[in-house]
């Protein structure tokens, strides 16, 4: 048998090659010291001249000028930049390939070998000639990348602009000998989606531009090409991109920014175009008005036609609907029109093949259908798939698109405004959430294009900027190498002395708003009085938010205004919006037990509300001289529909009004009931886990009174005896197991105030621990609910072609497994399947429940299924439909719909009589989890400690947790705390 050991590094061995090449990637070109063989960009007092020549594009010739202003920024003096060609020694020669004499004289004469970039995509090298450091481009976005490049690797955040992040300060700036080759990107285009923008974004551009014109576009364009980025979708909720400003098309294409428009506006037509011209064009249906939509479609062909773009092509209604009135076949048919139609405009205005003219169709929501249903379009146009509008692609690359001419691309969303629920107001994806989604995307040949919703831009600058970077080379980012980018990422934007602890406090806040996003917050999410819940969540959001409050006022007085908008804001107001519900929970359940602290929940709500005001208003008015006007309008509190309330408000609170002299309550763990209204038992105590539980002794009068405890059972362990009461006190209940035999015993505690006495039930198990146990295991002694966190196998088995890995930091807690690669073929053979083994434990024999709790993975392959698989030590291995629970947000799986798509299956019917799944109900499903769980029942043939088996069947399911005998009787949102034995 292989030991632990060996199973573990076999499970860890298929990453080591990737991580080492990512370390190598990673090459810092800049010193603040001098070395021999270094060039000089700043020091003693002279700074190299950039020289860039008059026949490069206008969009470098920029570029040069901002790496200019950003030497000046980190040294105090700028460059300056020169458009005639020097024939001095010590310039900075900026150039792209073809359009830079020196560039090219050099590279005839052999000094610059360009062979490793020359006619690349977007590819450049750093290197010095003749004492010369030369950036040269083998595109016009190479070049401005290479600058970009430089500009931040001397230390200018990209984010210099929209999070006034300061420059870090040099007094010399030195390239190290050598040459620099960064090739091009792995991702061709990438980008955002300016969207959901008002009234935050949209109320922000018009106070401080007048709108979203090329003003505004500068610096979001400036943005995008320091990250790297390439792509955009504009705004378009009440904006028309090329009418708002004329100058903003030119200004794109100067700058180097390929534009296109959102997956719903054809032929470079932004929706209000139409909108504002609806009578004159006519019906927005082309089987009826094909000559009006066709010239509509014409002049956005003919406004375009300069600038480098992608062209979405299709139709769907007016607006961001359906195709309405027909059947699929009859929508099907008329698409085909619609993009023949376009085609041939394509080909007419650009007088070309239509095959050279970058094209995509957004395969989404009803569309879906179409292309399932074997709708096609040219091999030259890219297939755009999309998520699941919270971040949950919808579809992994089909195998017959592998060698699609048009490529594929994937549609994203770190924002959201629309169903399934609005997730707009801050940051609530974690980097390791978009690692593994935007990994399975690229996996499966979804690597031409990507654009991300980003709302209103800010405050979604983390996830903007990982996407970024990921994608210029997935394979340099692995799954256990997040934690490194965010403490890149936080020493970028706030020097090394304080990177660790907002790398830290970044990764926690967007953590903890994915367990509840805000807008889906409710009062009966966490469990008030099962295992400390709402307690735990409560700490864990005021730790967090005290730990920022510490850094930032060690935070140099240049830097405040960046962590404000880039940790502060983000962690206290997400704080303050989660514990706003949990006090509100507690004030309720408290009310109606007549405790008199409910007032100070009520009061706590208020305050927070308060606060959150307040941050607000700060954001808005003060930040950064308030600069930022406007920007936090986002409505996040209140919601009780999908769509955006009309005004802020918070949960409704209860105040009590106390009795007029002390009166004794007394309340249990994992009970609401109070005494006098039933008997009060506190959970069954198991020598296994050993946990202690409460009891609280509050008041719900005026006044102070005394208490004492006692006990029937020597082996009752109190932490208090006796006390005093004026509004509550709480203590903890444990077994001294010494004083115990093993089996089942019961007694009484008793907790008295004069002659008033409340009896607490209390039930023991002791059981005799496993013998001969080869390292960890679960369970408990008394059969009750029990968690295994996935990572916490006892065995981890490679299979024959993927084997499991660990995903630090993914999901709730502190990772996942996922299997490696994700494009494995589906196990045949449980023999051959990767296979993860926990050691658990049941007292009795008979029917077990366990719950498995995977990411909801959409159905990104339904022809074949999304399944997994487990089994009992060497018993019946079973197979699970992995979309129990599956949120059909589009309608998919309607009896209606099924029959009309030919690859889907029915889903499979979910567990409605568990807790631990559905709550009370109210934004209780895996979308707003966060977590899907597939429920089995299985067979225990013998008491005590048992193997039990995860099987891969398809590779793009990730575990995260395991809950054995979920307790309805004690439920709660992350189930019963794991416990681990040795």
């Amino acid at each position: 048998m292989k030991s632990n050991a060996v199973k573990i590094i076999l499970c860890t061995f298929f990453f080591i090659g990737g991580m080492m090449f990512a370390r190598a990637m990673q090459v810092d070109y800049i010193s603040f010291k001098p070395s021999v063989g270094a060039f000089s960009l700043s020091a003693d007092g002279r700074v190299a001249t950039i020289c860039v020549d008059t026949a490069d594009y206008k969009g470098v010739r920029l570029a040069a000028r901002n790496l200019g202003t950003d030497i000046g920024r980190v040294t105090g003096t700028a460059a300056d930049v020169s458009l005639s060609l020097s024939s001095e020694r010590g310039a900075v020669v900026v150039g792209t390939i073809g359009r830079n004499r020196q560039i090219d004289e050099w590279a005839k004469q052999g000094k610059l070998d360009v062979s490793a970039i020359e006619g690349k995509w977007e590819s450049y090298l750093i290197q010095t000639v003749d004492g010369n450091l030369v950036i040269a481009g083998s595109d016009k976005r190479g070049t401005i990348f290479g600058i970009y490049d430089l500009s931040e690797k001397i230390g200018v955040s990209p984010w210099h602009y929209f999070a006034d992040v300061p420059a870090q300060r040099h007094a010399a700036l030195y390239v190290k000998p050598g040459r620099y080759v960064q090739d091009s990107p792995k991702v061709k285009y990438r980008g955002i989606f300016l969207n959901d923008e008002w009234p935050s974004l949209g109320g922000w551009a018009s106070k401080k531009f007048g709108g979203f014109n090329s003003r505004f576009y500068a610096h979001v364009f400036e943005l995008l090409l320091r990250l790297k980025a390439n792509y955009m979708w504009p705004a378009m909720w009440a904006s028309s991109f090329y009418e708002d400003d004329l100058a903003n098309g030119q200004l794109a294409d100067d700058m180097g920014i390929v534009m296109g428009t959102s997956h719903h506006e054809p032929m470079m037509r932004p929706h209000k175009d139409y909108t504002k011209r609806r009578k004159e064009v006519g019906p927005w249906n082309y089987a009826t008005n094909k000559e009006g939509i066709d010239s509509f479609f014409i002049e956005g062909a003919e406004r375009s036609r300069k600038y480098e773009s992608i062209v979405t092509i299709g139709m769907r209604g007016d607006g961001d609907v359906a195709m309405g009135g027909g059947t699929d076949e009859e929508n099907m048919a008329v698409l085909s029109d619609v993009i023949k139609g376009q085609r041939e405009i394509l080909g007419r205005v650009h007088g070309k093949d239509p095959a050279e003219i970058p094209q995509l169709w957004a395969v989404f929501t009803e569309v879906q259908r179409y292309y399932d249903k074997g709708f096609k379009v040219p091999d030259d146009v890219m297939l755009l798939f999309c998520d699941n509008n919270w971040g949950y692609i919808r579809r992994v690359g089909p195998w017959q698109e592998q060698r699609r001419k048009g490529g594929m691309g994937l549609y994203y969303h770190v924002d959201m405004n629309g169903g399934p629920w609005n997730d707009r107001w801050i940051n609530t994806t974690t980097i390791p959430k978009l690692r593994e989604q935007f990994n399975l995307a690229y996996q499966s040949g979804i690597d031409d294009l990507w654009v991300v919703n980003v709302g209103d831009l800010k405050p979604k600058e983390l996830p903007i900027d990982f996407i970024m970077r990921y994608a210029w080379n997935p394979d340099a980012i692995q799954a256990d190498e997040t934690d490194d980018y965010l403490r890149q990422w936080a020493q970028q934007n706030f020097g090394e002395a304080h990177a660790e602890a907002i790398s830290g406090l970044v990764a926690r806040y967007s953590k903890y708003n994915l367990w509840r996003k805000p807008e889906v917050q409710s009062t009966n999410i966490f469990s008030v009085v099962n295992h400390c819940e709402a307690d735990r969540v409560t700490d864990l959001w005021r730790t967090l938010a005290h730990e920022a409050d510490s850094v930032g006022q060690l935070m140099p007085q240049a830097y405040k205004d960046a962590y404000y908008q880039l940790v502060l804001y983000p962690v206290k107001a997400s704080a303050g919006v989660a514990e706003i519900y949990l006090a509100a929970a507690k004030n309720r359940l408290y009310a109606r037990q007549g405790r008199v602290t409910a007032n100070d929940y009520a009061r706590r709500v208020e305050e927070l509300y308060t606060v959150d005001t307040a941050m607000t208003a700060y954001y808005n008015k003060v930040l950064a001289g308030g600069k930022w006007e406007k920007m936090m309008s986002d409505i996040h509190l209140g919601y009780t529909k999908w769509s955006m309330p009309k005004r802020d408000s918070v949960p409704q609170v209860v105040r009590v009004e106390p009795l007029s002299k002390p009166t004794m309550g007394v309340a249990v763990e994992g009970c609401e009931t109070l005494s006098p209204e039933g008997e009060l038992e506190l959970p069954v105590f198991d020598n296994f886990e050993n946990r202690k539980y409460y009891i609280d002794i509050f008041n719900r009068g005026t006044g102070t009174f005394d208490f004492k405890v006692k006990t029937d059972e020597p082996w009752m362990d109190v932490s208090l005896r006796k006390g005093k009461v004026e509004t509550e006190s709480r203590i903890w209940v444990g077994i001294d197991w010494t004083k115990l035999k093993v089996g089942e015993t019961e007694g009484m505690l008793y907790i008295c105030r004069g002659r008033e006495r409340v009896p607490v039930r209390l039930r023991v198990v002791k059981a005799d621990l496993p013998v001969q146990v080869e390292g960890h295991w679960f369970g408990n002694a008394c059969g009750s609910e029990f968690s295994v966190p996935a990572w916490q196998f006892s065995a981890c088995w490679p299979g024959r072609y993927a084997k499991w890995t660990f995903l630090p930091d993914l999901g709730r807690g502190e990772g996942c497994m996922g299997l490696s690669p994700v494009t494995a073929p589906s196990a045949t053979s449980f023999e051959d399947a990767p296979c993860l083994e926990y050691q658990v434990y049941f007292p009795k024999t008979g029917t077990q429940t366990v719950c498995l709790g995977v990411l909801p993975t959409q159905d990104v392959m339904p022809e074949r299924g999304l399944r997994l698989a487990f089994g009992l030590d060497g018993g019946i291995v079973r197979t699970l439909d992995a979309r129990q629970g599956f949120v059909d947000t589009f309608s998919e799986y309607t009896p209606k719909n099924l029959k009309k798509s030919p690859k889907l299956k029915p889903l499979p019917p979910r567990n409605k009589t568990l807790k631990l799944i559905n709550g009370d109900g109210f934004c209780r499903n895996e979308i707003f989890d966060n977590l899907r769980w597939l429920t089995a029942e299985f067979e225990v043939e013998k008491p005590g400690l048992h193997t039990f088996k995860v099987y891969m069947v398809d590779p793009e399911i990730v575990l995260e947790q395991l809950v054995f005998n979920p307790d309805n009787t004690h439920p709660s949102y992350f189930g019963a705390p794991s416990v681990r034995h040795q």
